[in-house]
């Protein structure tokens, strides 16, 4: 995509929706965590279901050490691989209470030195709760970012270095939303659905799909 292609991409998505959100459900910068935390191989939906039972009885670092193991895993065991994200969310809760004061740090490195928090999982944290202007690239922004031709790249790494150097400044705090939602609901895995896309005027996608 050249340049002037993928500003007009970025427009549209944002007079869409100007301002775009997780769909993860939090109040906290420690509930968001704890979320992204869940949340990987999982549904937003399933998570959002676990979290509504979870966060009203424990929504701290500490409370959630007091439910213990067993009593954390109660409260996620419909969400997939459960039982090592219980372990993770246990170990990181304790690194928080000893070593941040139960607080979520700000940093790239300290993030992702908690168990469990993975590069993905620190830039979602520093964008939706910190404002900062990073990548999280999961499988449908390595999906947008390959179809589309706005940032081709082999693995997420490569794709979310192409990101942070093509998509303009005025739009890097939302892009992740906005191509995660676009490939959600429009640039779909298993058939896009070009015909309803917004964007496709300025997409590099040879196929199109055509409308049913």
């Amino acid at each position: 995509m050249t340049p002037a292609a993928i500003r007009s991409f970025f427009a549209t998505l944002q007079a869409a929706n100007p301002q775009p959100v997780t769909e993860l459900e939090y109040t906290s910068v420690f509930e968001l965590l704890t979320a992204v935390l869940l949340s990987a191989q999982a549904t937003d939906v399933g998570v959002n279901k676990a979290t509504r039972k979870l966060f009203p009885v424990a929504n701290t670092p500490q409370q959630i050490l007091d439910l213990g193991l067993e009593g954390l895993e109660g409260y996620i065991k419909t969400i997939g691989l459960y039982r090592s994200k219980a372990k993770h969310l246990m170990e990181t809760c304790r690194m928080l209470v000893e070593r941040h004061g139960g607080q979520v740090p700000r940093t790239r490195e300290a993030l992702e030195a908690l168990p469990g928090v993975g590069r993905k999982t620190a830039n979602v944290v520093l964008n939706s709760a910190f404002g900062e202007p990073t990548m999280a690239v999961d499988t449908h922004i390595f999906r947008v970012g390959n179809r589309t031709g706005l940032a081709p790249g082999r693995n997420p790494y490569e794709v979310e270095m192409q990101l942070l150097k093509r998509v303009p400044p005025e739009f890097l705090v939302d892009a992740h939303h906005w191509l995660i939602l676009h490939g959600r609901y429009v640039c779909q895995a298993r058939k896009p659905q070009c015909w309803v896309c917004s964007v496709s005027a300025y997409c590099d996608f040879k196929d199109k799909t055509p409308a049913p």
